[in-house]
């Protein structure tokens, strides 16, 4: 059930303690796709895991502003501090717990986001009436990981096959252009840059061309058997916390 469509007394007739909650990001993509991608990419896949998963299960808004200050030369981006954002987030899942649905997979779109969310479930299950695990969806699918970049084929390729209409196909060939090879500027393992623009011109790492629409398909496939899976665990865990040795 999703929240946003629901009334309350529809809200209140499900009978589970699992949720979804996606998160992600307002921020740069590239001259070919929206400031929006990965919250609309996160929800997509909260969505879709949804209706794949065979029990009842709780599908919140998307938190839509992250932690994503690295891309602020770039208009139209917002972002949070890693501090607000994860009060956010456990005040958010504090809000879900209390109507019962206290097992929550926070489901994941923007990289930037990955640390502060590791962090926060980690403090919900140890302090909260909550059990809480990060998902993010692009560490999910297989071998395609490995050419996840910012704006590039994976991300290009998923909305291609979700929302489409959102891409700017007559501006891939730009987005190609001033784009870089790799995220950062590594020396000694040692990433030297802070903010995306000084590594790539236009916001774009990868090469947005090299994800077309069956691909996104496969993407949200895959993204979507897992985070089936993870449910799964989730649901049958034993969420109870060791005593003190």
């Amino acid at each position: 059930m999703n929240l946003s469509h629901a009334t309350w007394t529809d809200a209140d007739e499900v009978e589970t303690d699992l949720a979804l909650l996606p998160v992600g990001s307002t921020e740069q993509h590239g001259p070919h796709a929206p400031l929006g991608t990965d919250w609309l990419n996160a929800e997509a896949v909260a969505n879709a895991a949804a209706e794949a998963y065979d029990e009842d299960i709780v599908v919140a808004p998307p938190i839509t502003v992250g932690v994503s200050e690295e891309h602020r030369q770039f208009t139209g981006t917002l972002w949070v501090s890693e501090e607000t954002f994860r009060r956010y987030v456990r005040e958010t899942v504090a809000s879900l717990a209390h109507h019962g649905w206290n097992r929550v997979v926070v489901v994941n779109g923007h990289g930037g986001n990955v640390a502060a969310l590791r962090e926060v479930a980690g403090t919900i299950t140890r302090h909260d009436e909550a059990y809480a695990v990060p998902f993010t969806w692009f560490e999910a699918v297989g071998d395609h990981r490995g050419d996840m970049g910012h704006a590039g084929a994976l991300e290009t390729a998923f909305l291609r096959h979700t929302r489409g209409e959102l891409v700017h196909e007559d501006r891939i060939e730009s987005a190609r252009e001033g784009a870089s090879d790799g995220w950062g500027e590594w020396v000694s393992y040692t990433n030297l840059a802070y903010d995306s623009a000084e590594f790539t011109e236009n916001g774009v790492v990868g090469d947005p061309a090299e994800g077309d629409e069956a691909r996104g398909e496969e993407l949200l496939e895959l993204a979507t058997q897992s985070l089936v899976q993870l449910l799964s665990a989730v649901s049958s865990r034993d969420v109870s916390r060791p005593g003190h040795r």
